[in-house]
């Protein structure tokens, strides 16, 4: 454990923005797989929907410096494909 007054608050601050991040990160994985089960599902027009929500919560995850933006864009990349092959 720390012994000084700075790196006692660096450590809560630290836990406090761990914990934030999990969160976030855990929402936006929530977001991508809801939009995979509807594709899966073949249900359009929820998919529709659930791409619109997955691709908001990837670019806020990019904003938040939670991953970088080329895996963001890789990501709504592939679950375009996955939907424009599901309307195709």
């Amino acid at each position: 454990m720390a012994n000084i007054k700075s790196a006692i608050k660096r450590a809560k601050t630290n836990e406090v923005r761990r914990a934030h991040n999990s969160a976030q990160k855990s929402a936006m994985r929530t977001s991508v797989k809801k939009f995979l089960v509807a594709v899966d599902q073949q249900e359009k027009e929820q998919a529709a929907v659930l791409l619109k929500e997955a691709s908001r919560s990837l670019d806020k995850a990019v904003t938040k410096g939670l991953i970088h933006k080329n895996a963001a864009a890789r990501k709504k990349s592939r679950l375009s494909s996955k939907y424009n092959a599901l309307n195709a």
